[in-house]
């Protein structure tokens, strides 16, 4: 997979990141989703909402 696009936003702010934490964050996120059972390997946008 080539390199994914990340965006962070918190309360609807965009929060900056450098490329080495978008690669971490990416990668991190992308690595667990393939583990899981039932996601297509073809995705293409992935979201996840975290509340507290």
């Amino acid at each position: 997979m080539k390199d994914a696009d990340i965006i962070l936003e918190v309360d609807g702010e965009s929060i900056p990141m450098n490329d080495f934490v978008k690669k971490i964050l990416s990668g991190m996120i992308t690595g667990s989703v393939k583990s899981l059972h039932g996601v297509d390997e073809g995705w293409k946008i992935l979201n996840i909402t975290i509340k507290r």
